[in-house]
């Protein structure tokens, strides 16, 4: 290679090895990155496309739209003996077809649809069908240590200053400086707090989409510490367990039963589908070195971040610690209180995501020991109410005071110009460091030819 590019004008030697190197680079990056597609894409259709395809073909066209007949009048009322019969015939007729292999992506824009061809041809169990994921996998822990990194970078950037030990403020701080994360961040956080006129209430629907917006939409090193930052006092803690604003995501005034939140759950195609994904990556095993049977915490956390933004929302039981739940109880169950004791189980004794949220933490926590600038008092905040976001409190009903928060001051995490530009000088050291891995990388293929 190098003796054709000898042939080009111009090109002293130094010159030559260099863009022989950058070129090499290149083509690994593009090698490893189709690689990771590829991996991740796997052999499974999407349902959307597997759908196109399935109405070209005629005989799966008549067992699918009849599928779809039996959805939609499920969804009413229970179906006769005889008209169940027909569907599970029809569903029996696509055994081989792509629509039972397809999955989703979430966050797509077209999940809702994905999601409703996935249950349809799922038609005899989907009610009961929690152990198997709608959603393609895509993470791995490997790449959560990297994203870690990077999030150690973007902090280790803020030179935002507090009086106490609060890496979940600095998480937020570092949410700030990333444009889209602030953003989506300060939507649910208006969606969340804001009343319905005429009402105390706020609009759950609104915040509960806007939620989903900010965990589908932001990276994870980014939602994730917001979500799982590391806390040693109380003050951390309560900020952690008021990031996604329990009052309106989903606090009432008693606790309803967890049967009773699990049943509307699987009537909603969406809501299902994210338990279901936290049923299947969050499965615990006593046997497996992670604690999961599936050995991918990074999924488990994904799958768990998933059900946050629906009827199903959980959350931290407490502000002294990292234990999680969701609001319902088993009071009242009956003869059914083990069925519901095993829902409560899956998040309050589940090894799986207690172990995922505590490796993260941990890891993350590690990474940023040792490259945390020295802080010193800085009375340098720029103020902006549309990035602020509750430290403590609950929401004032008081009129005039729509959205904010009682006896508590917002405190603005809006990057100053000092923040911006050190996080800039990380952003520039860490994409100087990919260019000298990749000039790296091409050198030895160099001296390999």
């Amino acid at each position: 290679m190098g003796n054709f590019f000898r042939h080009f004008p111009g090109l002293d030697q130094c010159s030559l090895n260099s863009f022989i190197m950058i070129f090499w680079g290149f083509v690994l990056h593009v090698f490893i990155s189709g690689s990771l597609q590829a991996g991740h894409n796997g052999f499974h259709h999407d349902c959307v496309e597997a759908e196109r395809l399935c109405v070209s073909d005629r005989m799966c066209n008549s067992s699918y739209r009849v599928l779809e007949y039996c959805a939609a009048e499920e969804a009413v009322s229970p179906l006769g003996p005889e008209a169940r019969k027909e569907c599970v015939t029809a569903e029996a007729a696509l055994a081989q077809s792509p629509l039972l292999r397809c999955k989703c992506h979430r966050g797509n824009r077209r999940e809702e649809h994905c999601l409703t061809v996935y249950w349809t041809v799922r038609f005899s169990n989907s009610y009961y069908e929690l152990e198997s994921s709608p959603y393609e996998d895509l993470e791995t822990d490997q790449m959560w240590a990297i994203q870690n990194s990077r999030l150690a970078a973007i902090v280790s950037g803020s030179s935002i200053v507090t009086e106490w030990d609060n890496p979940c403020l600095e998480a937020a701080q570092a949410c700030g400086l990333y444009e889209k994360c602030g953003n989506l961040r300060s939507e649910y956080v208006l969606a969340c707090t804001k009343r319905v006129s005429g009402t105390d209430t706020c609009n759950r629907q609104k915040c509960h989409k806007a939620l989903r917006r900010f965990l589908d939409r932001v990276p994870e090193e980014y939602s994730f510490a917001v979500l799982f930052c590391q806390c040693s006092n109380a003050l951390c803690g309560e900020r952690r367990r008021m990031a996604i604003v329990p009052s309106c995501s989903f606090e009432e005034k008693e606790k309803p039963n967890c049967l009773y939140l699990q049943q509307i759950c699987l009537k909603d195609e969406l809501c299902k589908s994210r338990l279901a994904d936290f049923h299947s990556k969050c499965q615990p095993s006593p046997i497996s070195t992670t604690g999961c049977l599936r050995e991918n915490r990074a999924a488990c956390l994904k799958s768990y971040s998933g059900l946050i933004g629906t009827i199903m929302t959980p959350n931290y039981q407490s502000n002294s610690s990292s234990e999680v739940s969701q609001w319902c109880s088993c009071e009242g169950s009956g003869n059914k209180q083990q069925e519901c004791d095993k829902i409560l189980t899956m998040f309050t004794q589940n090894i799986c995501l207690v172990n995922s949220i505590g490796a993260l933490t941990s890891t993350a926590q590690y990474a940023l020991e040792g490259t945390q600038p020295s802080v010193r008092p800085s009375q340098h905040y720029q103020h902006d109410d549309g990035n602020a976001i509750v430290e403590i409190g609950k929401v004032d009903k008081s009129e005039g005071n729509q959205g904010s928060f009682e006896g508590i001051q917002l405190i603005s995490e809006k990057a100053t110009v000092s923040n911006v530009q050190s996080g800039a000088g990380q952003l520039w050291l860490s994409g100087t460091l990919v260019l000298c891995t990749l000039l790296l990388q091409g050198a030895l293929l160099l001296l390999w030819l």
